[in-house]
């Protein structure tokens, strides 16, 4: 007969050993600084032009000596990147995977498959869509390390999908770090869907985490700048103030409208076709 002490003990044992393959297969896992992934906004409120600018923006950004002294300034010396394209709830499309970067080479490497081609716009606006999306992409990715980072970039709020707080409240909830990089241009089709105060929009209804900041670009002149100094602080893992980031100075103001995409939107709905 066996004892109720011994068969406790033994369901234990056999328990904890079931556990052993799961918790060898996390510590296969290649820790770097800080993963990373570039989620960037090609709705149809998006030009051709604008689409390619953020490409070769992008790209240029990744070679550059500044990304690349902040990539070894970290204490192992390398990071995880992946490079996501976004529109609707489910419009998403994975133009550089998760890739290991630590020297030139596999920056100039990353870079060229971000501005191999450029593919044409996709409809409407989910921020939301591309947080939900963006938080599960980190799954089983084979990285770990203490800083998850999700860099949204778009021209408009969000107008499609779960309302964005939501989508936010989840990310934070899972500690991930957000920052944004608001698009505040007006061309193409973007002047009728985008408001005056994104760049508030963003650091109220968008952005969080330790460290989080917004970088707004006012006219597409500045949006190689604003990459390199985004990338560049993330990478670095460094704090934002009002010498790198003058756009952050506080100011008194009403909180922004989360949910102002949606009211635009269904002012305009009944002159577009739904995909």
């Amino acid at each position: 007969m066996v004892r109720p002490n011994t068969l406790f003990i033994a369901l234990c044992a056999a328990w904890m050993f079931a556990l052993i393959p799961q918790n060898r297969s996390h510590a296969a896992d290649l820790e770097v600084d800080v993963q990373l992934l570039l989620a960037v906004d090609v709705s149809r409120s998006m030009s051709a032009r604008e689409l390619e600018i953020q490409r070769r923006g992008y790209a240029e950004a990744l070679v550059s000596e500044q990304v690349l002294k902040a990539i070894r300034s970290g204490l192992l010396g390398r990071v995880a990147l992946a490079y996501v394209e976004w529109a609707g709830p489910r419009s998403q499309r994975i133009i550089v995977n998760w890739t290991l970067v630590s020297t030139p080479a596999d920056a100039r490497a990353f870079a060229s498959k971000i501005s191999a081609n450029f593919n044409t716009a996709m409809r409407r606006t989910s921020i939301s869509g591309a947080l939900r999306y963006g938080t599960a992409f980190f799954e089983d990715n084979g990285f770990t390390s203490n800083r998850r980072v999700i860099d949204i970039s778009g021209d408009g709020p969000n107008n499609q999908g779960f309302p964005v707080l939501e989508a936010r409240k989840k990310a934070l909830d899972e500690g991930f770090i957000i920052n944004g990089l608001p698009l505040m241009t007006r061309e193409g089709l973007g002047s009728r869907f985008s408001i005056d105060n994104l760049d508030d929009y963003y650091r109220d209804c968008v952005t969080g985490g330790p460290g989080s900041f917004v970088i707004p670009v006012l006219e597409w002149t500045q949006f190689p700048e604003a990459v390199r100094q985004k990338l560049v602080l993330e990478l670095a893992g460094t704090m934002p103030d009002e010498t790198t980031v003058p756009v952050l100075k506080a100011q008194s103001r009403p909180p922004a409208d989360c949910m102002i995409g949606e009211k635009i939107w269904m002012q305009f709905r009944d002159r577009f076709l739904e995909p």
